[in-house]
């Protein structure tokens, strides 16, 4: 529908995912049927709020997280107003007014403006070191905290408390969670499932406490305990509060818009005012709010269907399935769990139990009238989504009572079988709403392959993440043998279906040096993405080190502008300290620099190195050229640092001289670009001191040589090198080091550790290339010398430049 032949004027408040997955929606119903403009609070385009652990914890990036990433709202045409919050609504004049003073005119106005975390009115409240745990900045308070804070209580023993308890546990914090109820996710699980659940959260480390209201935070200014009404107390430098969300209606309330606990809607999404409509968590409709992402979705999909002028949708709340994102904790619950007691009064009078006590698998189905109504699972969670199907379909199992716990398969589950038995209308994304016979459609119809190309096609798995491995299973049981041939490499992004080898392949053969050279001989279908355009520069930049065409603006922030940039838009800078080695007119000159930009904080780093943090972005020039010291490449993918001890030069326990050879080492690396972040450590002996065992590649004197140990991780995915070959001299220890980070330059996906790498490839085959062919060992290590040499430092040229 359009006014006078124009677009109607559709605005959007919330930049979530509730608000674009109905604009998305929107677009692909009736692409011609409204001029779009959304206005976010917060500077990042739209991003998946569930993986938010991940990001706490590093396992993910931010990109990673993105579900649409700032050329999606250019490409479709969509006016993108982040970090511009609403503050009224004019509903007489049909105008949203920003803080900022911006003014946009609506005819149809969409509300998503999500929830607010549950804050209890309990003294101390406002300490420094309380916080909460729903967005991006959330999560980077919480991160810059914890580098200095030992001890963390969390309150809330929900989903989203247990998940932000289990990443402040990967950040090697002291973690207590405290819960009001008697039981853990007493909303999602029985009394036995969560004890199960106790248990496996204290085997990981954590602290439970149940039963325990919050009544004070004590501290001078600062949080450092917590007190229960029943006089307990806990000693903490943190307290994170996740003890639930309420609907954020501050502005429709405001407007006059009418809402109880959420904003009202009817099942069409529409408020009383019949030109504003409202999706989310910020709603309420026939007396329920919600919190989990397939509901918000669902309030998506029926809002487009109604705005799209088909009208034929309307939302009925259905039940939902969870799972608990915390590895080795396989928990599955869907549709109704009673609580304590609850019984008779409502139908639900009925169970069917399993439970090995000595295997710890527990199941118990809740029966209503003869259908399933309910279900939890833990320890064995295989046949969660056909039991979830049934409680979908509500049909009667009084007949079926006998093998709803058996499996779906012969003499097991979790196979094809228990696959095949699944109907065709089966949700297997709940989140998304996306089904199996959609799935397999798209398997055979597209010619997908891999669980990246079904994300990418259907949009399942792209929330949660949840129904990864039912995906994988239903790939499989569709491609049968083709499934493990045809499943190894996928195309670089959504944006395209290249493949990193085809791509490289085209590199080499036409002799494409840039981005845009790449793009247009290979028909690129969009201008890229932060994905591709990153990834493509970096191989042209590894295959052509001569003469490539670095693309700036295929480079993500931090590496466009050679800093680290910070909350609060400063930035961080650097220098490098070859080995950790400092003399004292380097450690005057930034004392110096500090004291010249006022900067507010000198922070000694892991990696033996001093990072000056808060610098404005207008001062970065004449910082590098005041300290006169090598760019430290903290920002990018390159080499970060090479960790050294003193070693023989100075130790008494030293065999090897460490600090000659690290500092040389990293002379030798410095400047190089990489798939991804890449940190050394040379010791000087087998006690350690510099951590070679979890870097990317470690070194450790022994008697009589040097261990060269690859692949270790000391971040999120925490695990010891192995041992890759010992080297006699340290010449030889120089050379292997070479060449292995060569190979990895060469061979690697963009953005792929070098533990992911070593996996994928196989230590075998690296040690092959890289220590038994001498030849080949030499050609790798001269290259990467070679190509060392062109390196520019960047700081230097921008001071050349300015």
């Amino acid at each position: 529908m359009k006014i006078d032949g124009k677009k109607k004027e559709l605005v959007v408040i919330g930049n979530g995912m509730a608000g674009v997955a109905a604009v998305e929606e929107i677009i692909r119903l009736a692409p011609e049927r409204y001029n779009i403009t959304i206005l976010g609070k917060e500077e990042h385009p739209n991003y998946n709020r569930v993986l938010l652990a991940d990001l706490l914890t590093g396992e993910k990036e931010l990109s990673e997280l993105t579900l649409n990433a700032f050329s999606w709202y250019k490409k479709n045409g969509i006016k993108l107003k982040s970090g511009s919050p609403v503050k009224k609504i004019s509903r007489g004049e049909r105008t949203v007014t920003s803080e900022d003073g911006t003014t946009v005119n609506y005819d149809v106005l969409i509300i998503a403006t999500g929830s607010l975390p549950f804050m209890p009115s309990v003294d101390g409240i406002d300490k420094t070191g309380v916080m909460t745990f729903r967005d991006i900045n959330d999560c980077e308070r919480i991160r810059e905290s914890a580098g200095s804070a030992q001890r963390a209580v969390v309150v809330g023993g929900g989903i989203l408390g247990l998940e932000a308890a289990y990443g402040l546990k990967k950040l090697e914090m002291d973690v207590t969670i405290v819960h009001l109820m008697d039981r853990l996710m007493e909303r999602q699980l029985d009394e036995v499932a969560a004890a199960y659940l106790k248990e496996d959260l204290e085997a990981l480390g954590m602290e439970v406490l149940l039963s325990k209201e919050t009544v004070g935070i004590g501290g001078n200014g600062s949080v450092d305990s917590i007190h229960f009404k029943d006089g307990g107390s806990v000693e903490t430098d943190m307290v994170v509060m996740a003890a639930g969300i309420k609907p954020n209606i501050e502005l429709a309330a405001a407007s006059g818009i009418y809402c109880e606990r959420g904003i009202v809607v009817s099942d069409t999404m529409q408020t009383y005012d019949p030109a504003v409509y409202a999706v989310g968590e910020c709603v309420e409709h026939r007396g329920s709010t919600f919190g989990l992402v397939a509901q918000v979705f669902d309030h998506a999909k029926v809002l487009a269907n109604h705005l799209a002028g088909d009208s034929r949708m309307v939302f009925k709340n259905k039940p939902v399935s969870t799972r608990l994102k915390i590895p080795g904790v396989p928990i599955f619950s869907a549709g109704r769990v009673p609580a304590a007691g609850d019984g008779g009064a409502d139908g639900v009078i009925d169970t069917i139990d399993y439970h090995d006590h000595g295997a710890r698998v527990y199941k118990r189905l809740f029966i209503k009238d003869n259908t399933l109504d309910g279900v939890v699972m833990y320890g064995d969670v295989v046949d969660g989504p056909a039991l979830f199907q049934r409680i979908m379909d509500g049909g009667d199992i009084s007949t079926k009572r006998k093998e709803l716990l058996l499996g779906s398969g012969p003499g097991g589950r979790g196979g094809g079988d228990a696959v095949d038995a699944l109907p065709d209308e089966a949700i297997i994304c709940g989140c998304k709403g996306i089904t199996k016979a959609m799935i397999v459609d798209s398997v055979k119809t597209e010619g997908l392959f891999t669980l990246d190309d079904v994300k990418r096609e259907t949009g399942a798995s792209t929330s949660c993440g949840g129904c990864s491995d039912l995906i994988e299973r239903i790939l499989q049981a569709t491609l049968g043998s083709s499934f493990k041939e045809e499943s190894g490499e996928r195309s670089i992004c959504g944006c395209t279906k290249y493949t990193r080898s085809d791509i490289i392949k085209n590199i080499r053969e036409k002799a494409l040096k840039s981005v845009g050279d790449v793009m247009e001989t290979l028909g690129w279908e969009s201008v890229g993405c932060d994905e591709c355009r990153p990834a493509i520069n970096y191989y042209v930049s590894v295959i052509w080190s001569k003469d490539y065409k670095n693309d700036p603006t295929s480079r993500l922030v931090n590496e466009r502008m050679h800093a680290n940039i910070q909350k609060d838009e400063t930035f961080s800078v650097v220098p490098r300290l070859y080995g950790g080695v400092a003399t004292a007119a380097e450690l005057k000159r930034i004392a110096e620099v500090a004291e010249r930009f006022d900067v507010p904080l000198i922070k000694l780093t892991g990696g033996q190195r001093i990072d000056l943090v808060g610098i404005e972005r207008d001062d970065l020039v004449s910082v590098w050229e005041a300290l006169d010291m090598p760019c430290g490449y903290a920002y990018g993918k390159a080499l970060r640092t090479v960790k050294t001890c003193v070693g023989s030069l100075h130790c008494r326990y030293g065999t090897q001289d460490s600090l000659s050879l690290g500092r040389s080492l990293e002379k030798k690396l410095d400047g190089l670009w990489m798939p991804a972040k890449v940190k050394l450590g040379v010791t000087g002996c087998p006690r350690n001191c510099a951590e070679s065992a979890i870097k990317d590649l470690g070194i450790v004197g022994v008697s009589g040589g040097f261990e060269i140990y690859v692949g270790g991780c000391g971040g999120i995915k925490l695990r010891g090198g192995e041992l890759l070959c010992t080297a006699g001299t340290e010449e030889e220890a120089s050379e292997i080091t070479c060449a292995f980070i060569q190979y990895y330059r060469e061979d690697a996906v963009y953005g792929e550790r070098s533990f992911k790498w070593i996996d994928r490839v196989g230590l075998g085959k690296i040690k092959e290339v890289v220590v038994a062919d001498a030849e080949e060992r030499k050609r790798l290590a001269i290259k990467i010398e070679a190509e060392a040499a062109l390196a520019k430092d960047p700081w230097e040229e921008r001071v050349k430049a300015h």
